[in-house]
């Protein structure tokens, strides 16, 4: 799921000339914290409740108010777990999606990633979640599924995000039916595939459910 597939159309942006009032009665109406602000079809950062709520001239319009997170957004195109880490990073209620020239197009509220996120949960069902590091031009899912489909496994998911730990490698998240992975892990590492971690459904602790907790505790701040 990808975070144009997310975009709250209920949600208009705030123009610079609209009022701090306007924002404001807006934030109240739609129950969030911050809203975007566009010029011009141009993303120009979130107007929030803390920066409003002080100022005494309800009047002013929103061109001659600090703005914020003027460099937090995602593009149309990321996964929904991009939102979600945009949105615990920043602590913001909304995230702004951009299309390809930079032109807004709407935003993701925290309520729709976790939509999101339990409609994903609920497609995927039972099984194991896998991830592997590997340098970045070794890369070829349709290798990994052989070797995994070969152990008659299926891959239900797949995720490919940047290691944090060297810019040169890759992390492939991949959701898999099965929930006894060794026969899988011994012919990964066979070719030279590295393992960083392993999750089951039946533990109490999986990858999805560490996402959702943070989304939680985040929630609660």
């Amino acid at each position: 799921m990808i975070a144009e597939e997310l975009i709250n159309q209920m949600i208009p942006p705030l123009k610079v000339y609209d009022t701090v009032d306007k924002a404001l009665r807006w934030m109240d109406e739609f129950r969030v914290n911050e809203l975007a602000v566009s010029k011009n079809r141009k993303y120009i950062g979130l107007a929030t409740e803390t920066n409003l709520i002080e100022l005494e001239d309800r009047g002013l319009t929103l061109e001659n108010v600090k703005l914020e997170f003027q460099d937090v957004f995602v593009m149309h195109y990321q996964h929904f777990y991009d939102v979600m880490e945009a949105a615990i990073k920043n602590k913001i209620q909304v995230v702004p999606v951009l299309d390809e020239v930079h032109e807004f197009i709407g935003i993701i509220t925290i309520n729709d990633t976790l939509a999101a996120f339990g409609q994903m949960s609920a497609l995927q069902g039972q099984g194991s979640i896998l991830v592997l590091s590997m340098p970045e031009r070794d890369y070829s899912l349709s290798q990994v599924s052989r070797l995994i489909e070969e152990e008659n496994v299926k891959i239900l998911s797949a995720y490919v995000s940047p290691d944090e730990l060297d810019p040169y490698k890759i992390k492939l998240t991949l959701k898999l039916n099965a929930t006894d992975l060794t026969r899988i892990i011994a012919t990964l590492e066979r070719f030279e595939y590295r393992i960083t971690a392993q999750f089951h459904d039946s533990s109490s602790f999986d990858m999805g459910k560490e996402r959702l907790d943070m989304l939680f505790k985040y929630l609660d701040i």
